[in-house]
């Protein structure tokens, strides 16, 4: 097959070209540059997609002896993942910038154009599998190793775009296995510590740079009865869950630590008040899609056993759901066995069988027994 190698810069996608190469596949890397400043370093282990990833994605491909090419997809990152990250937090919701990039960039724009060119197959460094299911159709499935498993933000993709995905690392126990892989093959990445934190905010504060993209005003901090006790520099900056920063100058009647419950953009409002209110029972989510064919309940609107997941590295707890149709959009309503805390609107919610990932939605709403909002 002819392959194209998405190269990050990172040890795990060195390995997966490597891999895709001793397979046999006819081999191309190409890096993708996604940030409008070029000039950009990397901070240790700080951001990802600068001009040292690129260098270290080259010298890579060169060892491995494959062509190199580096695609410029900066003005549709900053569109489809930066743009949209400052509208989701304008509007009071807790984006996930990686969800999108991978299903706008990685897995759309970069698959579509791979494609394109006569590419059978995207292959990347994620650790995640991918298992025919009945009839030729396609299921995703957990990493062989669950500290490394990446298929949370691998939910997004479909069963034509799983089709023409290959991820060479899903079986591999460890990291430290990839590692030693790419010291043996002499790949100067063997040792690169992994990147983590949002790529386009480096230095990691998500607040301050926040602050010099959405106009923020100060407004009133209040308590789950709608007293004040506090006041915000701008509703936007903050998500739900959130301790730190609220300064609020004094404690709660019961003498415990206080938590952000709601955000509240139309009013400049921030809702805060103890931790056992952020218990959630009930979310619905939006912008629902399947990885691989959907469930056969997901027609008739019938409740389907599943373990639900929020974040990136979260434990999946056990629930149930059902798809409502209506006139815009299917709409997916999750009731948990288990509740869950700090859920915000605007998370990434996705879905599990065992180790299937079903698919996934954005969380419109995060409802708690507990709570009533007044």
């Amino acid at each position: 097959m002819k392959v194209l190698a998405a190269m990050s810069g990172g040890v795990d996608s060195a390995v997966a070209a490597a891999r895709a190469v001793d397979a046999g596949h006819e081999v191309v890397g190409v890096h993708l540059a996604l940030s409008r400043m070029p000039g950009t370093l990397r901070t240790g282990s700080r951001g990802c997609c600068t001009i040292e990833d690129s260098s270290d994605a080259w010298r890579a491909c060169e060892k491995l002896g494959i062509p190199f090419y580096v695609w410029d997809f900066s003005e549709r990152f900053k569109a489809d993942v930066v743009d949209d990250f400052i509208a989701e937090y304008a509007a009071g919701r807790t984006p996930n910038p990686c969800m999108r990039c991978n299903e706008k960039i990685k897995f759309e724009a970069l698959l579509d154009k791979a494609i394109a060119l006569g590419f059978d197959a995207v292959a990347t460094g994620h650790y995640a599998k991918i298992i025919e299911g009945h009839e030729g159709s396609r299921e995703l499935h957990r990493a062989a190793t669950w500290t490394k498993d990446q298929s949370y933000v691998l939910g997004v993709l479909n069963d034509q775009q799983l089709a023409h995905c290959m991820f060479p690392l899903g079986e591999t126990p460890s990291k430290d296995l990839v590692r030693a892989e790419a010291a043996e093959r002499g790949l100067s990445v063997a040792q690169k510590p992994d990147s983590h934190d949002i790529c386009f905010i480096p230095d990691g504060d998500t607040r301050g740079w926040l602050a010099e993209q959405i106009d923020m005003t100060s407004g009133p901090i209040l308590d789950s009865e709608g007293n004040q006790i506090g006041e915000h520099d701008g509703a936007q900056a903050y998500t739900v869950g959130q301790r730190r920063g609220l300064k609020l100058g004094r404690p709660a009647p019961d003498g415990k630590p206080r938590f952000v419950l709601e955000i509240r953009p139309k009013e400049n409002t921030v809702v805060a008040g103890s931790q056992e209110l952020l218990d959630i029972d009930l979310i619905t989510g939006i912008r629902l899609s399947w990885a691989g064919l959907p469930v056969a309940e997901a027609a008739t609107g019938t409740w389907f056993g599943i373990e639900l997941q929020i974040r990136a590295h979260a434990d999946p707890v056990p629930a149930r759901a059902r798809v409502e149709q209506d006139d815009d959009a299917p709409r997916l309503v999750v009731e948990l066995m288990e509740p869950l805390k700090g859920v915000a609107p605007g998370q990434t919610a996705v879905m599990y069988q065992g180790s299937r990932v079903l698919g996934q939605a954005t969380i419109d709403t995060a409802r708690s027994k507990n709570y009533q909002p007044v």
